[in-house]
């Protein structure tokens, strides 16, 4: 139960990066590969604020959502400004990102041994909540400080996601979003096509500095390789939704991304559980990815072919 808890909480924090890949990916068909960098941006920020300066958790992570959305701004600027292929201004600021996170951060790893995190406050708030150290679920016993931050991260991911529904549906989030299906026509209606671009990728990779903060804090280091690979994570979580759900509207598909994240990170711990070399996990992770977007149309032209077999 510890375990599930325990998968249950990141695949939620990390729901939090597979909505900015949601952003990019779907509204703007980007695969933004700034996320592996900005991740670790927002962690690699926090870290310093919660160590170095004593900074209060919660101004710390709201910080690590700062540099992520600033991340998202130099990408969003490097395509729209300057021309630059999207795919390639992610690789050019993800890559200046290790360098500048190994700066902020002053070395590699940031241990929060002694520092008050979110973790921390967790644990001060589980006596109270639940009356001592371990509690009693469905016949389980588990620690109360972990029960209290999956409560926590739960009530934070709702609340984000409910934001960001209702924004979607504000006369900007329109915009945004058909700037993304059809940009003619926005720039034909007197729209900013690269202002809305911009917008979106800061608020993107804002959401993924924030999930790198928070996960900073739930595993009590930052680390500078953190955020690598993990674009491909939040694809796998956003397809995963995708499936799940039929991503009829975006209240849908922002709820089946986070069931996708979810899901996912319950497999993955399954999958350790059960052997799984930790070494294969992003190879394995990048094999999903590719099924999962390359049998949806092998199987819709083997269906057609069956039915003009049959014809």
């Amino acid at each position: 139960m510890t375990l599930l808890i325990g998968a249950l909480t990141l695949g939620i924090i990390l729901a939090l990066l597979a909505l900015g890949i949601y952003i990019s990916y779907r509204i703007f068909d980007i695969a933004d590969i700034t996320v592996d960098g900005s991740l670790t941006f927002g962690a690699a920020v926090a870290g310093v604020l919660l160590v170095s300066y004593g900074i209060h958790p919660l101004w710390a992570t709201a910080a690590g959502f700062i540099a992520g959305m600033l991340a998202g701004t130099v990408s969003g600027v490097l395509q729209t400004r300057f021309g630059i292929n999207a795919l390639l201004s992610g690789i050019l600021v993800m890559t200046a990102l290790y360098s500048v996170n190994l700066h902020v951060m002053g070395r590699s790893n940031i241990p929060f041994l002694g520092v008050a995190t979110l973790s921390t406050y967790c644990e001060d708030m589980a006596g109270s909540l639940f009356g001592g150290p371990e509690t009693n679920l469905w016949g389980w016993t588990v620690s109360s400080a972990d029960l209290t931050m999956l409560l926590l991260m739960l009530a934070l991911v709702s609340t984000i996601a409910t934001g960001l529904w209702a924004f979607f549906r504000t006369d900007l989030g329109t915009a945004m979003r058909a700037s993304g299906d059809n940009p003619q026509m926005v720039k034909a209606l007197g729209g900013n096509v690269e202002n809305y671009r911009i917008f979106g990728l800061a608020l993107s990779n804002g959401l993924v500095g924030l999930a790198g903060a928070l996960w900073a804090q739930y595993q009590n280091f930052a680390d500078v390789q953190m955020g690598i690979g993990m674009v491909v994570w939040g694809l796998a979580s956003v397809i995963i939704g995708e499936a799940l759900t039929g991503a009829t509207g975006v209240g849908i598909a922002i709820a089946g991304t986070i069931i996708g994240s979810v899901l996912f990170r319950q497999l993955v711990a399954i999958a350790l559980s059960f052997g799984l070399n930790p070494n294969d996990l992003k190879l394995i992770t990048a094999v999903f990815v590719f099924a999962a977007l390359v049998l949806p149309g092998m199987m819709s032209k083997f269906s057609l072919r069956k039915a003009q077999g049959t014809a």
